[in-house]
């Protein structure tokens, strides 16, 4: 085929092979963006008005599940959660689908709103859970319901305190999308024949 006897129709076809093999490739990982209060940010976290209810029941009516992220500034593994771990397409995607992440500073001064109903720094709602790491993951469970007569350790259906290797890292979030915590330590869960 030469140039002058390409057709219309040809440059269609190879308009829709093109967009085909585009469509196969792994979307781009979205671009952390470091925050005025030294926190790393993705334009899918959820902004919130931290009222922790209102955020994990409207994760549950979009057929996802809520957990908070603990950052700090300077922080050289929040850095590295940002950079390496959420710019994987495979993690950052199933992450973003299955996941509803509130991003709180461990010594922020926003007000937080407990499930209770208290309301607390950032600050003295990481200490009152005993977030000791950055970053630091809180897992729920899918409903508020008796959440506020808990512990606020009791809240968690699962944490990661401090950064897993990427593989690690994914598998706690299925771990806890897929429910494992019901059935056995995420230890064990990892173990288990895929």
């Amino acid at each position: 085929m030469t140039k002058a006897s390409f057709s219309r129709r040809g440059a269609i076809a190879a308009l829709g092979i093109g967009a085909l093999s585009l469509r196969s490739l792994p979307a781009a990982a979205a671009e952390p963006v470091l925050g005025d209060d030294g926190l790393y940010q993705l334009d899918w976290y959820l902004q919130s008005f931290l009222d922790l209810k209102e955020d994990l029941d409207g994760a549950t009516a979009k057929g996802k599940r809520f957990a908070i992220l603990w950052g700090l500034k300077g922080c050289p593994f929040c850095r590295k959660l940002h950079e390496v771990h959420m710019r994987d397409p495979a993690i950052e995607s199933y992450i973003r689908d299955n996941f509803e992440i509130v991003h709180l500073n461990h010594i922020g001064a926003r007000e937080v709103t407990d499930f209770g109903g208290s309301k607390l720094s950032e600050k003295a709602f990481a200490q009152a859970y005993g977030i000791r790491f950055t970053p630091s993951l809180q897992f729920f469970p899918e409903s508020a319901d008796g959440l506020a007569g808990k512990k606020p350790q009791y809240r968690e259906v699962a944490r990661m305190p401090g950064l897993l290797e990427p593989p690690e890292f994914l598998a706690m979030f299925k771990y806890v999308r897929e429910k494992g915590y019901q059935s056995m330590p995420f230890t064990d869960w990892l173990k288990r024949p895929v």
